[in-house]
């Protein structure tokens, strides 16, 4: 039997992404009625779709094969209380069904019953094909022995793993997988709720549940009104979805819907990426992430009795992991938080104060043109977060990056850039060098200049002055209007 699917749920099941079937859905080689499909069209779309390919079937097979480990047990599979519900539902709509199929065998047996009354009483040859007819058809499906939908059955068992998220007023969708929080899958998913210190303690992620069952995960402090209990709100750092949810969620769409903060952060790691360029990854509190939107910047200090030194820079990861915060870093002796790092001055474990978020170098709202990044060194930073947020939103459209690079050794992600073209069918790339970043500038929009897609896309330009302006400038001279076009001097 075919069974209806969300577009977000059936691209979870055959293991592509959501971008992908909205683009069949668009171009009219999927059916879809009110964000719904069918896993009859989906199997007739991708005929050779192997289950064992998919990395739903992956998902299924490792809590089958692990199911009694930690990491499934605490990451995979739902508390036990969460997962008896679940099952619990599913064991009620099952009863539904058969409640339902017995009130349609009565009705049938009416009136097979009534049809021979009437025949006895008639000799209307209509009355006895009709009797006819309807023998025939049930022997038909008693004797048929028709296979089950896989992705149905495979749907169902998916459903007791992870709860569907529908987001008021946005429309946005996610699923939570697990025990884990729904702020965390929305972030994971790439959205932009509001939020404060992650751990239960400011209210700020109070959200109010349409329809749907939650259920504690971790002890909170914050103690919500009896008005606000009553409409249904709840805090989504500290609750998981026990059923699939309707909820009411503020959510960032401009740097303005974001306040600065300031947060004391640790040195977790400082890595050399080229012999003038380390990457430094920060980690905030548990209790006091930094919430940002991609391509952002913070300000970085460092105080004490014997140093007192800052400098800003582009935050290179994506707000889906708000504690971990990585920073490109380039060897400048004018730059005076570059120059003590590269001396030395920061090592494990050291305080950082972060202040920020930043900046409007984010993505369009509700943009569907595809994306082009040209970049100049370190340029690539932002870009980089921009990007990664990219894919966890499942942005639809195609992505192009031309990166261009003043030294030989400039390309220092270029393994990234590799393993994202690999990953991703929507994803190419460019890797360019040149003497000096006006002629990056040149070089970079020549590459682009007579791409027929240009006018329909939404270009990002990031790198030192001279790449920005020259580029800018050689594409607003090409017909790009200025809405589809942003810069960041790095």
């Amino acid at each position: 039997m075919t069974q209806w699917l969300t577009i977000s749920r059936a691209a979870h099941l055959i293991g592509v992404a959501r971008a992908e079937l909205q683009r069949h859905v668009a171009g009219g080689l999927l059916p879809s009625h009110d964000g719904m499909v069918t896993t009859a069209d989906l199997l007739k779309l991708y005929p050779g779709l192997s289950l064992e390919d998919t990395g739903a079937f992956e998902h299924i097979t490792q809590i089958r094969e692990e199911a009694f480990g930690r990491r499934i047990r605490e990451r995979v599979l739902p508390n036990q209380e969460v997962l008896a519900q679940r099952l619990a539902a599913q064991s009620e709509e099952l009863e539904d069904v058969r409640r339902h199929l017995a009130h349609y065998h009565d009705l049938i047996e009416m009136l097979r019953e009534r049809i021979e009354q009437v025949a006895s009483a008639s000799a209307s040859a209509q009355v006895a094909e009709l009797g006819r007819f309807l023998d025939a058809g049930l022997a038909s499906v008693l004797g048929s022995e028709e296979p089950a939908d896989p992705l149905a059955v495979m749907d169902d068992v998916l459903r007791v793993m992870t709860a569907r998220v529908m987001v008021r007023p946005s429309g946005h969708e996610f699923l939570v997988e697990g025990s884990e929080t729904i702020l965390d899958a929305a972030l994971r998913a790439g959205l932009a709720p509001s939020y404060g210190c992650g751990n239960g303690n400011c209210g700020l992620c109070k959200a109010r549940i349409v329809s749907g069952q939650t259920q504690p995960s971790r002890q909170t402090d914050y103690p919500l009104s009896a008005a606000e209990r009553a409409q249904g709100y709840t805090l989504l750092c500290s609750h998981t979805a026990v059923s699939d949810l309707v909820i009411e969620m503020l959510e960032a769409t401009a740097p303005d819907d974001i306040p600065v903060q300031e947060i004391i952060a640790r040195v977790k790691s400082l890595t050399p990426l080229i012999a003038d360029i380390a990457l430094l990854h920060l980690q905030t509190p548990r209790s006091n992430r930094l919430r940002f939107l991609a391509g952002q910047r913070a300000t970085l200090s460092v105080s004490g009795s014997t140093q007192n030194f800052r400098g800003e820079y582009p935050i290179a990861s994506c707000p889906c992991d708000d504690r971990n915060l990585l920073f490109h870093i380039r060897r400048n002796e004018a730059d005076e938080f570059a120059r003590r790092l590269f001396a030395g001055a920061l090592r494990p474990n050291d305080a950082v104060s972060l202040f920020g978020p930043v900046g409007e170098f984010v993505l369009h709202k509700d943009s569907t043109r595809d994306l082009l990044f040209l970049v100049c060194d370190t340029g690539f930073a932002p870009v980089k977060s921009l990007f990664e947020h990219a894919i966890a939103a499942d942005l639809p459209g195609t992505v192009r990056l031309v990166w261009v690079a003043t030294r030989a050794d400039g390309h220092y992600l270029e393994n990234q850039c590799r393993a994202w073209a690999d990953a991703l069918e929507t994803f190419s790339y460019a890797l360019l060098t040149a003497p000096s970043p006006e002629v990056a500038a040149a070089a970079a929009v020549e590459r682009v200049l007579h791409d027929e897609d240009l006018m329909q896309r939404d270009v990002y330009v990031a790198g030192p002055a001279g790449f920005v302006e020259c580029a800018t400038l050689a594409l607003g001279a090409a017909g790009l209007p200025p809405a589809q076009l942003r810069h960041e001097l790095i």
